[in-house]
């Protein structure tokens, strides 16, 4: 495998910053990592693998910024929903797990392919007005105030994330509002429980590329890592403040307008 180049460093800088801006945004991360690699003709086996291995700079911002939650999960009571704990981050993944599990090959088959990320872009905004429009009483202000119930609830919604372009963040976020949480309580919960999440997906993902890992590519792979946590600890931040000020929707006419690129760039 040919040696990492200059202009290997600058596709590792401009796709880590794709994937540290869109990875906890509800507008599909694997849609902007898929147009943006199109655009910069950064494509095949290894291109695939530097998107697996840059997620982890992602879910590291996460760890770093929520460093206490994480550490306060443990603290949890069977009965009932004492503040957020471990088994809220459990009840939500396992939903997912489940169907990982059971559709996996024909999630990888069928769903992923330019089409399928238009309709997912699509889908997903529907889904997202929906969530805005509903007005449905909030029970959860915060993220201490979610049950359990509501965090299987989510973890429900977070099964449409199997499909490629419809956004992690997208479908928990706008699950999480149909289910009483408000937008911020449902967002934080959303990163918190991509960690484990993402963990495990790119874990087994770069398990199944690992002959595609090769030493003259780390220059490439770290450069994606580093810009990636950066923009993201970044994005994180600024993503909460944003969700308290303006509409849920305008990320939802931001998706249409990125399926309808999409469709006109990559189809």
């Amino acid at each position: 495998m040919e040696g990492c180049r200059l202009s290997d460093i600058w596709i590792g800088i401009i796709m880590g910053i794709v994937e540290g801006l869109t990875e906890f945004l509800p507008v599909s991360s694997s849609g902007h990592m898929i147009l943006t690699a199109h655009l910069l003709d950064f494509t095949g086996e290894r291109a695939k693998t530097f998107e697996i291995v840059v997620q982890f700079g992602a879910v590291l911002a996460v760890l770093v910024l929520y460093r206490r939650r994480f550490l306060s999960l443990l603290n949890f009571n069977l009965a009932k929903s004492n503040g957020l704990n471990a088994l809220h981050v459990v009840m939500a993944m396992f939903p997912t797990f489940v169907a990982a599990v059971l559709f996996y090959s024909p999630i990888k088959t069928y769903l992923f392919g330019p089409m399928t990320v238009v309709w997912a872009l699509v889908a997903g905004g529907i889904l997202m007005i929906v969530a805005e429009k509903a007005n449905r009483r909030i029970t959860a202000e915060t993220l201490d105030d979610l049950t359990y119930r509501q965090a299987f609830g989510i973890g429900c919604f977070q099964i449409l994330s199997l499909w490629p372009g419809f956004s992690r963040s997208g479908s928990t976020i706008s699950g999480g509002m149909l289910l009483g949480a408000s937008k911020t309580a449902a967002a934080e919960f959303t990163f918190i429980v991509s960690v484990p999440i993402m963990f495990g997906a790119s874990g087994y993902d770069l398990y199944k590329s690992w002959e595609y890992l090769d030493w003259a590519d780390w220059p490439l792979f770290l450069t994606g890592l580093g810009a990636s946590f950066l923009v993201a600890m970044l994005a994180v931040v600024t993503f909460i403040n944003l969700l308290k000020r303006i509409s849920y929707t305008w990320f939802a006419v931001y998706r249409f307008v990125l399926a309808a690129v999409f469709f006109f760039v990559i189809l």
